[in-house]
């Protein structure tokens, strides 16, 4: 330590000549001692009770959404149901051995928690990797990473929880051959009830 620092710490009772430094009094200076607040207080106090915390019951999702065939979605919260602004969530089933094409959702990222059921997930520029997740599993899909959502089961619902970091339902399909060709799989539903790709 440098002489004067030593002098200078020794007037302040340090013992050891080094100088002590407690942070909270340099905080609350500088909380205190910032630019004054120059906006308007006077704003129309905020309806907590109708614009809070909403709870959307499970019987009232709304199934009037983009689905791919073998697919069930369902919204819960959206920018026009709850007048969410920055994500979107719902829910999925896929039926058994129901696959999607291969996507991506542009600069969103995606949030699956996997319900009841068991996925499988295949990524990258021609689907080259592979991942399951069961019961209470997390999976992340980042923005523009091309991917391919599978119910690995050929007996079982697959049921997830679904969430964007957008209310834009953003799915941009593209045309990759993958490393391995996967089986062509026809979807039953109402729209194509004599199966259809």
């Amino acid at each position: 330590m440098h002489a004067a620092a030593r002098t200078e710490s020794a007037r302040h009772g340090c013992a050891d000549g080094l100088l002590k430094f407690d942070p909270i009094p340099a905080l609350m200076t500088s909380l205190t001692m910032s630019d004054p607040h120059t906006h308007d207080h006077s704003h129309t106090p905020t309806d907590w009770k109708h614009d809070g915390v909403r709870v959307v019951p499970s019987n009232q999702l709304d199934g009037n959404v983009p689905s791919t065939p073998g697919m069930d979605r369902k919204a819960a919260i959206t920018f026009a149901r709850v007048g969410a602004q920055k994500l979107w969530a719902g829910t999925v089933h896929i039926h058994p051995d129901a696959k999607t094409g291969a996507h991506h959702h542009g600069p969103l990222e995606s949030v699956i928690y996997v319900v009841k059921g068991r996925a499988r997930m295949r990524w990258g520029n021609q689907l080259e990797f592979t991942a399951e997740a069961g019961p209470g599993d997390f999976i992340y899909v980042p923005p523009y990473v091309p991917h391919q959502e599978i119910n690995a089961s050929a007996e079982e619902v697959l049921e997830c929880v679904l969430c964007r970091s957008d209310g834009q339902a953003v799915a941009v399909n593209i045309d990759i051959e993958p490393v391995e060709k996967p089986e062509t799989v026809l979807w039953i539903d109402p729209t194509h009830p004599q199966g259809g790709v």
